[in-house]
């Protein structure tokens, strides 16, 4: 499958499209948004593009964003100082507070997802992407916060592995699009009895929870399989 990849930036926001060679203002093809964690889209970049040239076969145009304080970006001090306080817990093999949580979390979604929602217009507005929108991946509590609050996704795969602060499990009640729910059970960085109980929360009728073992890199090819033919069924 030929895909073309664009690099653009959306105001001060940079980030990366990719559609199929296939899809035009004629044929217009769905959208999946890519979620990544906060590490750069550099350094990440192997992972979103092997996902989107996987999304392309299946006829789905991606696009992801760099995300607040990542990158190039500017530096968001509050998230700095959560993450040297991480940093500091985890090196004194103390447990992680919710201040600590909170505070480094919720900063990045109440920033995110306005500038998802502002780069989703930017990308609906193009020749040759249509709807549904899916998305998929990334710090989990965005993709929360995204599917609480943003009508034009149609249903969400999301990754658990990152930390979630108490009041996301609220919002969590609150979202009823489908859900494809990845979770390693070894995972060394997520609380796996925190990801159930958040997958217990979501108010979605249909919900599904897709469990393997290993840490939070070994993620079997298979599973990419099982969360395309997820996207496929809501967005085809």
């Amino acid at each position: 499958m030929s895909v073309l990849e664009r690099e653009f930036t959306l105001g001060e926001i940079p980030g990366i499209l990719w559609t199929p060679a296939s899809a035009s203002a004629a044929a217009p093809v769905p959208l999946i948004l890519l979620g990544h964690p906060p590490l750069g889209l550099r350094t990440m970049y192997p992972r979103p593009v092997a996902r989107a040239r996987q999304s392309a076969a299946d006829g789905f145009a991606t696009a992801t964003i760099e995300l607040p304080g990542s990158g190039d970006r500017p530096r968001l001090p509050v998230l700095e100082q959560a993450r040297a306080d991480l940093r500091r817990a985890k090196a004194a093999g103390e447990p992680v507070g919710d201040e600590v949580v909170d505070a480094l979390i919720l900063p990045l979604v109440d920033k995110a997802v306005p500038e998802w929602q502002g780069a989703l217009d930017a990308f609906l507005s193009l020749p040759g992407i249509g709807g549904p929108v899916g998305y998929s991946g990334g710090v989990i509590s965005i993709g929360v916060r995204l599917a609480v609050v943003e009508p034009r996704i149609r249903a969400a795969g999301l990754f658990a592995g990152s930390y979630v602060p108490r009041s996301m499990f609220e919002e969590a009640r609150r979202v009823s699009i489908p859900l494809h729910v990845l979770l390693q059970w070894d995972d060394e960085g997520n609380d796996r009895q925190a990801a159930l109980d958040l997958f217990d929360a979501f108010g979605s009728r249909e919900k599904s929870l897709h469990a393997n073992m290993g840490g939070h890199t070994g993620v079997p090819q298979f599973a990419a399989d099982v969360a395309a033919r997820f996207f496929r069924r809501h967005l085809k």
